[in-house]
């Protein structure tokens, strides 16, 4: 059944407000887990236990004086954080959070937009957002990784790559090469440490984005973290069965949880690790993470025709 238009526009103002929130206290989680490894207490002024952090930040922001290099062209300077921004919020339409629900004579589906072609869309979106990076200033990424999935599953349809999760086992257990593959890739495609290179902000003053302050300036950064959020979310949809638990209707509590388990793994891998170079992720990226997700692909094609 195919749900009213005016559902999926509402679905839509709920999902991108609830992400902007998820993006908003994840910047809190993460100062709150690399305080934690690091002997220290992090946020604790702003509200109780630091929790009216985000929004401190988010005024501060806002009051910071927006500059404008006077060499800066107009258009491409502007546009550029919008960019990333709309590409980053964009790739989470396609990302299934529930099975679906009944609420009165309308069905809601537990998407914003099913596609029947959903991977190419998250992969299309997340190349698209590096133009905004080079414009106000690189991206690695290993598709091959999920080419097991795609051939155990027999779709690019995140719904039923979900659902055939659900009546088999999470493809975490017969990929997880290609689970570990997409990992380190997807890391590497977020910008987040060990592979933060285009900013390498003890380095360099900022990278991409030096000539950015103010809200231009936080664009980017909310481009990152949520970038994180529908990486993680993608992960959770494509190896750990989704929105699948103990308990059917609880479909989005589950979905959350998994969410969130990987967001932590992400900042605990920051707090871990130090940044490589240019040619070892180079190297890694070419010699080891292509070979390996190539052979799992080419394996678990022979294994889906033969049996």
């Amino acid at each position: 059944m195919t749900e009213p238009w005016w559902i999926s526009l509402i679905k839509a103002f709920l999902i991108i407000n609830l992400v902007m929130l998820a993006f908003a206290y994840t910047t809190l989680l993460e100062r709150k887990l690399l305080g934690r490894m690091q002997l220290r207490y992090g946020p604790n002024r702003a509200g109780p236990y630091g929790s009216l952090q985000p929004i401190a930040d988010l005024i501060k922001l806002i009051r910071k004086e927006s500059f404008f290099p006077s060499s800066a062209i107009d258009l491409p300077y502007i546009v550029a954080p919008v960019i990333s921004m709309f590409t980053a919020l964009a790739a989470f339409s396609v990302i299934p959070f529930g099975a679906g629900w009944h609420l009165w004579h309308w069905h809601v589906d537990g998407e914003i937009a099913n596609v029947s072609i959903a991977l190419i869309v998250v992969f299309a979106l997340g190349s698209l957002g590096i133009y905004g990076f080079i414009i106000g200033g690189w991206a690695s990424e290993s598709k091959y990784s999920v080419l097991g999935v795609v051939l155990m599953a027999g779709s690019l349809s995140l719904v039923d790559i979900v659902h055939k999760q659900g009546t088999t086992i999470p493809y975490a257990a017969p990929q997880v090469i290609g689970l570990l593959c997409f990992f380190v890739a997807g890391i590497a495609e977020t910008n987040r440490a060990p592979f933060d290179l285009p900013e390498a902000d003890t380095e360099l003053v900022a990278g991409y984005h030096t000539e950015y302050s103010g809200m231009r300036w936080g664009l980017f950064q909310t481009a990152e973290y949520i970038n994180m959020i529908t990486l993680s979310a993608l992960m959770v949809t494509l190896f750990f069965a989704g929105w699948h638990g103990p308990y059917a209707p609880l479909g989005p509590l589950w979905f959350f949880l998994k969410l969130l388990a990987v967001v932590s793994i992400f900042i605990w891998l920051k707090a871990t690790l130090p940044r490589l170079r240019y040619d070892q992720l180079m190297r890694f990226g070419w010699k080891v993470l292509l070979p390996v997700a190539t052979l799992n692909a080419v394996v678990t094609a022979a294994l889906v025709v033969a049996f």
